[in-house]
């Protein structure tokens, strides 16, 4: 069996959406990428934008409607060795 190694971010980035659409709709988007900007580390976010690349990506269409406010970070440092 694999696993899908983004779905417990996924899970968690629609757990926000959920919260945020109890929010006056034209305020919802910005809530959920505020957010998302505030707590999550670069890391998080970077993988948030690889899931949302994909064609099907499970991601509530409140998470995806706040994607353009979401800060983007710079893409990761290859390691060195």
């Amino acid at each position: 069996m694999s696993h899908d190694p983004h779905s417990k971010l996924v899970y968690m980035a629609n757990q926000i959406a959920t919260f945020f659409k109890s929010q006056p709709e034209s305020e919802a988007a910005q809530g959920v990428a505020t957010h998302i900007n505030k707590f999550w580390e670069p890391r998080m976010r970077r993988q948030l934008f690889e899931v949302l690349e994909k064609d099907s990506n499970s991601l509530n269409a409140l998470v995806v409607e706040a994607a353009s406010l979401i800060h983007r970070p710079e893409p990761a440092e290859p390691i060195q060795k």
